[in-house]
């Protein structure tokens, strides 16, 4: 079938299903955002508010609606690790058949138990394989035995006029039309449908995909002009992870899709915090490409009405913290400097000194490993200007530094801070809870250095009133090392609690 009438019977079927998807779910929320630099309205469509918390139940429930009573009566089978198991086991429920789902071992618990709760006793779950395309291979290899009807998650036009009927909604909001619509592709099903429905109406609206970086499967297809297979996919943005897009899907994408653009995990994870300060929603990643996307090329879009697709919020409770931690850098906010000072008593608080007021320490990373020079990596967040004004004065007080990542440095990334223990002389360990705000880890130390010599450090903000670090401070005496509680006692001003390691836990950081 060639493009045009492939269009046209996923346009049609986009009607047909109409009829049928709202059997189980409402129509969902497009809401608006107004950005002011530069000018920009952002249009965001809420799939994280439908049944399954994404869209892909609209799909699933729209192709399993069209099964004869005996194919519903023998059952379906599919393959997934995240939001079409659950649209599949939703549908399930619903139309009284049952559904074998195969999903990856390494299948979170939380998704298996959601899928579980959309399908009850409608739904069987198998792990099978360490990926998606070994539990692909195994439900296909079932479908074959049994006799069941395979459910694709993206390469079925029914499937994909259910996802369609996101794109219908969008139009029937009355909100059009837009100039541009920025939708994320994994398979390439909601991508295709959204973009079929869209230039239909909107004649002049332009379509750009968004894919992730090592996820660009249907970029490398359209340039190949068929599908291909990538050699390796990252899953941080597990919706949209596919090896190979579908042979409709592309056949599609290739020719309504006006542009290919790739987001960085960093700046999804600065998408997903704009939309928790903008909405107040927790996307997961692959539901975030879109505005991720935008914000990328949010100074060439000024003035125009702009559209994109929220299409799912199944997230791990645990990926919060990743996201936290990458979305400053995704926003081109949290910088990483390793500064090199003196390895003696005072040094540390001499550097916060001769930092500006304005910049704001959100990672702190040091160990001894050095008897004369220390080189603490400080991470910090804060606007281009600011940074500009922070390197001045680390030149101004002859501080040398040099730039780290926390994507390519691997020890900054995963926060592994070297030191030596036999460099330490009559340590001292606490935990240190301070009051986050300017300048609060400097008054600690101005009062503690002159007794002290801090031999390690590691701090990172965790978004809480309360800022907590682990200090080492070690010390030229013995005298001056049972004296220290004392001090601390007189430092009370300076922070909020501290503790003592305790004797088990020193012989651990001190390798005993």
């Amino acid at each position: 079938m060639d493009s045009e009438s492939l269009q046209r019977s996923l346009r049609q079927e986009i009607l047909f299903a109409r009829r049928r998807i709202y059997e189980v779910g409402e129509a969902t929320p497009l809401h608006s955002i107004i950005l002011q630099e530069p000018e920009l309205e952002i249009f965001v469509k809420r799939e994280d508010l439908s049944p399954i918390h994404a869209y892909k139940w609209r799909g699933a429930y729209n192709r399993m609606a069209l099964l004869s009573s005996e194919e519903l009566a023998i059952g379906v089978v599919t393959a997934s690790a995240g939001n079409h198991a659950q649209g599949v086991a939703l549908a399930a429920r619903k139309l009284g058949c049952h559904a074998i789902i195969y999903m990856p071992l390494s299948t979170p618990r939380m998704k298996q138990v959601a899928v579980q709760r959309h399908g009850g006793d409608c739904v069987t779950i198998r792990l099978h394989g360490d990926s998606y395309d070994s539990a692909s291979a195994a439900a296909h290899e079932c479908a074959a035995q049994d006799g069941l009807t395979y459910i694709h998650a993206y390469d079925d036009l029914a499937v994909m006029a259910g996802q369609g009927t996101l794109a219908d909604e969008i139009v029937m909001s009355g909100k059009g039309p837009f100039d541009v619509a920025y939708l994320q592709v994994g398979g390439g099903g909601m991508a295709a449908a959204t973009a079929t429905w869209l230039k239909m109406n909107f004649p002049d609206i332009r379509i750009i995909g968004v894919e992730g970086v090592q996820q660009a499967s249907m970029a490398a297809a359209v340039k190949a002009g068929k599908p291909v297979a990538l050699d390796q996919v990252d899953v941080f943005c597990d919706g949209t992870a596919v090896r190979k897009v579908g042979t409709l899907t592309h056949q599609i994408c290739a020719e309504l899709v006006d542009e290919w653009v790739t987001v960085s995990n960093d700046e999804v994870s600065a998408a997903i915090q704009f939309l928790w300060e903008q909405l107040r929603c927790i996307p997961e990643p692959s539901g975030a490409m879109g505005v991720a996307a935008i914000l990328k090329q949010r100074e060439a879009l000024a003035g125009k009405r702009v559209l994109s697709v929220l299409c799912g919020a199944n997230m791990d409770f645990e990926q919060l913290a990743t996201i936290a931690r990458r979305s400053a850098v995704g926003a081109a906010r949290r910088r990483y400097l390793k500064i090199q000072i003196p390895e003696k008593a005072g040094a540390m608080y001499g550097l916060l000194e001769s930092l500006p007021d304005t910049v704001n320490i959100v990672d702190f990373q040091y160990g001894k490993t050095d008897a004369e020079l220390a080189g603490p990596v400080i991470g910090f967040d804060l606007s281009p200007m600011q940074f500009s004004v922070l390197t001045q004065a680390l030149s101004d007080g002859n501080y040398p530094y040099n730039e780290v990542s926390s994507e390519t440095d691997v020890d900054v990334a995963f926060r592994l801070i070297h030191y030596d223990s036999k460099l330490l002389r009559h340590p001292i360990f606490i935990t240190l809870e301070f009051h986050e705000r300017s300048g609060a880890l400097a008054d600690f130390l101005r009062a503690v250095s002159p007794h002290s010599n801090l031999a390690y450090f590691n701090y990172v903000y965790s978004g809480e009133r309360v800022g907590r670090a682990l200090l080492g401070f070690e010390f030229e005496t013995a005298e001056a090392h049972a004296q220290f509680e004392q001090v601390l006692e007189s430092a009370q001003h300076a922070y909020r609690a501290y503790q003592r390691v305790s004797e088990s836990s020193l012989k651990r950081i001190l390798g005993k």
